[in-house]
C-alpha cells in the first residue's frame, strides 16, 4: 500500500498457524487492503491462539484429529475440505502440498513454540517481519507439511525471514516470552474470542471469522470513519 492513505488502522489478528481459515482470512484481508490502497493503510500484528494447546509434540494425523474433535465422518471431512479449498482458491491461498516427493500425512502440531517465535519477531523486528514469519509458517505447515513441533525446523524458518538463529533459539527457551504468549491467549478469551481468525481493529472493533474481501472493506471503512469522528 502507498504511504498516502488518509486513514491508518492497526489490525491485531488472533490466529493459529495450523488453522486453514486463518490463512484464508489473511488472503481475503489482503485483497481488501489492496482495494483500499490510498484510502486506508493497516499495520498488522499477529496474536497467539492455540487451537490444540494440549497437543503432544509428536502431533496427530489431521483426519483422525478432526474426526475425534468434531465427530466428522470421512465423507463429511472430505466435504468440508472441498468447501475450504474452493474458498481458499478465491482468496488466492494454497492449502495443498507443493513438495517434489510424495506428500507426507497432513498433521496437527503443538504450536506454542511458533507463537513464541512470532512474539519474538514482533518485539525485535517489527510487524512486517512478523508477518513474513507467519506466512512462512503457514507455508511450512500447509504446503510443505513440515513438523512445527521440531525446533530445528522452526529455527530454519526463522532464519529464512531474517531472524538470527541463536537469538531465536534463545527466545524459544525464554520463560518470560512464553508467559507473555500465555497472557495474550488469556486476553483473547477475555475478549470472548473462542475461534479464529478474529481481527481486532484499532484495539476495540472485532471482525470475527474469515470474511469476504467486501466485508473487510466495509468494516474497515466504518472503523476508519468512527475513529475520525472520535478524535
Amino acid at each position: 500500500m502507498t504511504q498516502t492513505a488518509s486513514d491508518q488502522v492497526t489490525i491485531d489478528i488472533y490466529s493459529d498457524v495450523v488453522c486453514p481459515w486463518c490463512a484464508i482470512g489473511y488472503g481475503q484481508l489482503t485483497k481488501a487492503l489492496d482495494e483500499l490502497d490510498g484510502e486506508i493503510a493497516a499495520e498488522i500484528r499477529w496474536r497467539p491462539f492455540e487451537l490444540n494447546p494440549d497437543m503432544p509434540n509428536e502431533g496427530e494425523e489431521q483426519s483422525a484429529h478432526l474426526a475425534r474433535k468434531y465427530g466428522r465422518s470421512p465423507e463429511e471431512g472430505a466435504a468440508v475440505r472441498g468447501q475450504m479449498k474452493s474458498v481458499a482458491d478465491s482468496a488466492g491461498v494454497s492449502l495443498s502440498y507443493e513438495g517434489d516427493d510424495e506428500a507426507p500425512a497432513a498433521m496437527m502440531w503443538n504450536t506454542r513454540d511458533c507463537h513464541k517465535l512470532l512474539g519474538f519477531a514482533l518485539e525485535q523486528m517489527g510487524p512486517q517481519v512478523q508477518t513474513q514469519l507467519k506466512l512462512a509458517l503457514f507455508k511450512a505447515h500447509f504446503n510443505r507439511r513440515r513438523s512445527l513441533a521440531d525446533r530445528e525446523v522452526l529455527l530454519d524458518i526463522a532464519v529464512s525471514v531474517g531472524l538470527h538463529r541463536q537469538a531465536a533459539k534463545t527466545a524459544l527457551d525464554d520463560a518470560d516470552l512464553e508467559a507473555r504468549v500465555v497472557a495474550e491467549e488469556r486476553q483473547a478469551w477475555d475478549l470472548n474470542i473462542s475461534g479464529v481468525p478474529a481481527m481486532i481493529v484499532n484495539g476495540k472493533f472485532m471482525i470475527p471469522g474469515a470474511q469476504s474481501p467486501e466485508t473487510y472493506v466495509n468494516a474497515l471503512r466504518r472503523v476508519a470513519e468512527k475513529s475520525r469522528t472520535t478524535v
